[in-house]
């Protein structure tokens, strides 16, 4: 199974094929350089195979090599960034 995550900035959403097939999204809204994480989606054929941790996982890498930042408002972006601490140093200041 090879995972590819990539922006879609068309849409607002970071999206993860599976084996060419859309398996699941995270959506942002732009606040300038910080991208604000709403709802993140896994169809749920995909699910429980950690799809959704990869997801998040390329998400942040992306986020990092652009050096920009992050607001987890979505639950499960935080959960991810909680149980991994070296992905805190994205998270933006609340203003």
């Amino acid at each position: 199974m090879s995972n590819l995550v990539e922006d879609n900035p068309a849409k607002h959403r970071f999206e993860i094929l599976v084996d060419d097939a859309l398996a699941g999204f995270t959506a942002y809204v732009p606040r300038g350089e910080v991208l604000v994480f709403t709802h993140t989606e896994v169809d749920p054929a995909f699910q429980g195979k950690g799809v959704a941790s990869a997801l998040i996982r390329g998400t942040l890498d992306e986020i990092r090599a652009r050096g920009g930042r992050l607001v987890p408002q979505c639950p499960f972006v935080s959960a991810f960034i909680d149980k991994h601490p070296e992905c805190a140093d994205l998270v933006a200041e609340q203003p």
